[in-house]
């Protein structure tokens, strides 16, 4: 009897420690993961199509046909110039077999055919606004915001232009635990084609007083993770935002110069998608590749407080 009882105990203490280190790893127990398997996934990435070559849009696509959720992009939705046609033939059989669940954002691109509107025809009240390119949609707990970082067709990026303003009253109008939010060019990077861009600097600073937890964006052709950091580029663990670079949606691949600081993980030869599972209070992240490509992300964050 006493045999019965101290393997019992054993096997007790055996599962509460791979409990705790499961958790430890942001690795979820099955009674965990069922709890929030019915939280909301947004799904996604940017510079996506290639109409000379529709390979890695394809690719990507097929990765999406797998995905439940809601689907985003990062701007530049379909090359080279984001015409009517474009998007009809070259978008629509890849990334638009998607188009009823994706909630898109603009880029430079899209920008190269009369001031966008081949891309606001395309996609509709879904783009929001076609005289700023910003809406904002709630997703399960979350508030997700989308700006236009073209800034000049959009009257500007910088403190008190109309869009700053419109996301200034969104926040305070929508004060969630978890924000985020996404656009094309993104504040940090440390791609070999762009980099930086500081034209969005303002809207950095109003989402981390507000401790938002996400930015997404696009701009250079790789994927990139950040460590949470201030609009200034100081790591700040506790407060930071963490920022994603997914330009990996299909039209190329461009290598990396120098890393930036905070720079985590970056990777520049594999197309694929970004999937973030939304629970209450805390994020899951997963970079999924391509069919065939071997690279990973994945890990578990809080939303700051």
């Amino acid at each position: 009897m006493k045999r019965v009882v101290l393997a019992t105990l054993i096997a007790a203490a055996i599962f509460a420690a791979s409990s705790a280190s499961a958790f430890a790893q942001g690795i979820k127990p099955a009674a965990q993961a069922a709890a929030s398997a019915g939280d909301p996934v947004l799904v996604g990435a940017g510079d996506i199509v290639d109409c000379a070559d529709l390979t890695g849009a394809e690719a990507t696509a097929k990765l999406l046909d797998k995905i439940p959720g809601t689907v985003f992009t990062v701007g530049d939705n379909v090359y080279p110039d984001g015409t009517a046609q474009q998007f009809r033939e070259c978008y629509g059989p890849t990334w638009g077999r998607h188009k009823s669940r994706t909630r898109p954002s603009t880029g430079n691109h899209d920008f190269h055919s009369g001031g966008a509107s081949p891309y606001f025809d395309y996609f509709g009240a879904a783009a929001g606004d076609p005289k700023t390119g910003a809406y904002s949609y709630d997703l399960g707990a979350w508030h997700i915001i989308v700006l236009n970082s073209e800034c000049l067709p959009a009257g500007g990026c910088g403190p008190g232009s109309r869009q700053e303003k419109w996301l200034k009253q969104d926040l305070q109008a929508h004060p969630a635990v978890c924000t985020l939010a996404y656009w094309h060019k993104p504040l940090f990077s440390s791609g070999g084609s762009h980099g930086n861009d500081s034209a969005t600097h303002a809207f950095w600073l109003d989402l981390y007083a507000a401790h938002a937890a996400l930015i997404l964006g696009g701009h250079d052709h790789d994927y990139e993770r950040f460590a949470p950091q201030d609009p200034s580029g100081k790591a700040d663990p506790e407060h930071g935002i963490r920022e994603f670079v997914v330009g990996t949606g299909g039209k190329s691949h461009r290598p990396f110069i120098i890393p930036v600081p905070n720079s985590e993980v970056r990777d520049a030869d594999t197309y694929g998608v970004l999937k973030l599972t939304l629970h209450a209070t805390s994020y899951d992240w997963e970079f999924i590749p391509e069919a065939g490509k071997s690279f990973g992300d994945t890990g578990s964050a809080p939303c700051p407080k």
